[in-house]
């Protein structure tokens, strides 16, 4: 998705790379990490690994457990691993942020401390995963706030990604922000329908079949409102090829994330690949979105002369008059 959607950032004049874009290539990593986290974090459930480390943060009092190692270990402590990793590299990125926040964009080091922020929270849920023994309401919220998580890298690395607005996607932010929360919600109530075991045990004794038929039903809406802006997409005129990437993308997505669903449902879970894919698909329909919708502000800021300049604030010398209209560019919080 981020080499279809994110081009790269052009290679400066000079051989040494801009703070912005190594600060924009950090986030495209981090976006990839966080994809694995949540895979990870999702075979670790699938597999009944959630418990395999007994202890937190640690597993079996050990940083690394070789002798108790195998595939349900391995799981939980790789996810650790990685999530450990990506909490060091939010770090990087929010000091980075401050560091360099006048070669970039205003909104840009308070997305990275949002981020930051999140991780804390995201941490602080993993513990509680494990000392909590897995309670549905916890896993669920863990997941939620690694879907955020994601949602604000990909929003951060909009920002700062090179996009030539064109100003022609008038609706296109509305719409892909419904279908955005449509989606994250639903995501939501797949996690719940995970957490509980709400499929396995509607299949086994017809028990909380209302949870897992929530999620069914729930399909409807984000499917409609997905389909609303990609056609939308496709109906306007002279639209920004990135954003029709963007929304090609959804389409894909939301094609494949319903065509597992269903593999998913009649095998009653029980193919953990499909099970695993069908998180990770939900992840990338939740991403395209996001992508769509932030691209499309842009656009649309760029209609009212929403221009940012490469320098936050220029010094315009005493005596020359200026344009009131033009102050307003100042407070623009588009790139």
């Amino acid at each position: 998705m981020l080499h279809a959607v994110f081009p790269q950032a052009p290679a400066p004049s000079t051989k040494r790379p801009t703070p912005r874009s190594r600060i924009y290539q950090l986030v495209q990593q981090m976006v990839i990490a966080t994809l694995l986290l949540m895979a990870i974090g999702s075979a670790t459930r699938v597999m009944n690994a959630g418990l395999a480390c007994p202890d937190w943060p640690l597993c079996y009092g050990q940083w690394v457990p070789a002798r108790q190692m195998n595939l349900q270990v391995f799981l939980e402590w790789f996810h650790r691993l990685d999530a450990a990793l990506l909490g060091v590299l939010t770090i990087v990125l929010a000091a980075s942020s401050w560091g360099y926040r006048r070669d970039l964009p205003r909104w840009a080091p308070w997305l990275a401390s949002l981020a930051l922020g999140l991780i804390v929270v995201q941490g602080a849920l993993g513990g509680l995963t494990v000392t909590e023994l897995l309670r549905f309401d916890i896993v669920t919220a863990h997941l939620g706030t690694a879907l955020l998580f994601f949602v604000t890298l990909l929003i951060l690395a909009t920002v700062l990604m090179p996009y030539q607005a064109v100003g022609t996607a008038t609706k296109l932010p509305w719409l892909g922000l419904t279908a955005t929360i449509l989606v994250y919600l639903q995501c939501l109530l797949g996690g719940l329908v995970a957490s509980r075991w709400a499929a396995h045990q509607c299949f086994a004794g017809f028990q909380l079949c209302e949870v897992m038929n929530s999620h069914l039903l729930g399909v409807f809406p984000p499917t409609i409102a997905t389909l609303v802006s990609v056609v939308a997409a496709w109906r306007t005129p002279a639209l920004h090829p990135t954003l029709r990437q963007a929304a090609n993308l959804a389409l894909v997505f939301l094609l494949l994330q319903i065509g597992i669903g269903i593999a998913t449902f009649r095998l009653h879970l029980q193919v953990e690949l499909l099970t695993v894919t069908h998180q990770a698909i939900g992840a990338l329909l939740l991403g395209s979105l996001t992508v769509l919708t932030a691209l499309a502000w842009r656009d649309v800021q760029s209609q009212v002369g929403s221009v940012v300049p490469m320098t936050p604030n220029p010094v315009i010398p005493r005596g020359i008059a200026t344009d009131p209209a033009l102050d307003s560019l100042e407070s623009s919080p588009v790139p």
